[in-house]
Order: structure tokens, then sequence, then C-alpha cells
């Protein structure tokens, strides 16, 4: 995946963050939930991308 795509999908994540913390009401323990998985989420998926991280379909929950 080029770098470009990276940078912008990381800005359009980060501003879909921003409206939705700025003008959805919800708790502050709500959007700090949604904070944190949306940083893990992210995270998990630089890694999986730079091939720091297997394969994250053979992970299976339940």
């Amino acid at each position: 995946m080029p770098l470009i795509n990276i940078i912008v999908i990381l800005i359009v994540v980060g501003v879909l963050l921003w409206l939705v913390n700025n003008y959805i009401p919800m708790d502050g323990k709500i959007k700090q939930i949604l904070n944190v998985v949306v940083v893990i989420v992210v995270v998990l998926w630089l890694l999986q991308v730079f091939g720091l991280l297997g394969n994250l379909g053979a992970i299976h929950v339940g």
C-alpha cells in the first residue's frame, strides 16, 4: 500500500473521530472508550500494513 494512501486514511479516521467527539453528544466515559478503541484498531492496522504483525484474518473470536 503506498504511503500516501496510508496518510490519507489516517487523516480521514482522525477527522471522523474529531467530528464524533465534537458534534455527537455522549458521556465522557463513552467518548474515552471510543477513542481508545479507535487508536488500538488503527495501531493494529498500521502494524499489519507495515508487516510487523501477522495476518489478522486468522484470528477468530468466540
